[in-house]
């Protein structure tokens, strides 16, 4: 770990361990003699958490090599830390990215500031929480379905409902096989996620679904991608998919569609961009 990265932890933690009220937890309040710092100290998150003395001094200070994810959770909690300071947390200690969500919670909803974000947009996108439930949307995504009837939940139109897997052009061989692990890679982020598993015990009793989940694996998103699709108003074209994901909540999703209208792909050989 480098020194700014423990700088930071150090700094973190100490802050947010001083907003812990010892009295919730059995402990007396500091006296305000001395230099200690208000909120719990190092020994007491210890007993709390059930740890050996000098494991909590271990992480804060930064030398706690490779902390188990289920012991920054223990802390996060603790803590009280909020979904973006859990992924401070994660980073600072040393482990990347959080593995999964703090709280079941977390991405299932979206500052409603988005709402006009995407109504800004001109080409048809939408936001998703993390159990692809359907929170917003402009009326250029509305226009891509007859009746622009949208769908309540666009996981499960795009794998389980005829409506979807008529829209989506070559369904079995260019989308289903690449839907199916994405379902797959947020199971294993949310593995106690109701819709998600009522979703997979779908996925699983579908047969043709079925015939394509045990080996649906690699592909977890669809950014930059382009599919056939059949638009409601436009006819059979294709869409190219920008995603990206609100940094408020953690597992939902924001995508563009970028649909043009017929045979030919627009993007197949769409180079990258780079900073200059």
């Amino acid at each position: 770990m480098s020194k700014v990265s423990k700088d930071a932890l150090r700094k973190f933690l100490t802050e947010r361990r001083a907003r812990i009220d010892p009295r919730k937890y059995g402990y007396a309040r500091p006296s305000k003699q001395g230099l200690r710092a208000p909120g719990l100290n190092q020994q007491q998150v210890d007993g709390i958490t059930g740890r050996t003395p000098g494991t909590y001094q271990r992480l804060e200070s930064g030398r706690y090599r490779n902390p188990r994810v289920d012991y920054l959770r223990e802390i996060a909690t603790l803590f009280a830390l909020n979904e973006q300071e859990w992924t401070s947390l994660c980073l600072y200690a040393g482990i990347g990215d959080p593995p999964g969500p703090l709280a079941l919670s977390s991405g299932k909803e979206v500052p409603a500031v988005w709402q006009e974000a995407i109504d800004g947009q001109a080409h048809p996108a939408y936001v998703t929480d993390a159990s692809w439930e359907l929170i917003a949307h402009n009326q250029a995504f509305a226009r891509l379905f007859p009746d622009r009837q949208v769908p309540r939940n666009t996981m499960r139109w795009m794998l389980l409902e005829p409506a979807g897997r008529t829209m989506l052009t070559d369904w079995d061989t260019a989308w289903a096989p690449l839907v199916l692990p994405q379902l797959r890679a947020g199971l294993a982020a949310r593995p106690d996620d109701p819709v998600l598993r009522q979703l997979e015990r779908e996925v699983v009793a579908d047969p043709d679904c079925a015939a394509i989940w045990d080996g649906a694996v690699g592909h977890i998103h669809p950014d930059g991608d382009e599919r056939p699709l059949l638009h409601a108003e436009d006819g059979p074209g294709w869409v190219t998919m920008c995603a990206s994901e609100p940094m408020a909540a953690p597992g939902s999703r924001h995508i563009t569609l970028i649909f043009h209208a017929g045979e030919k792909r627009a993007h197949a050989r769409t180079p990258v961009l780079r900073a200059t």
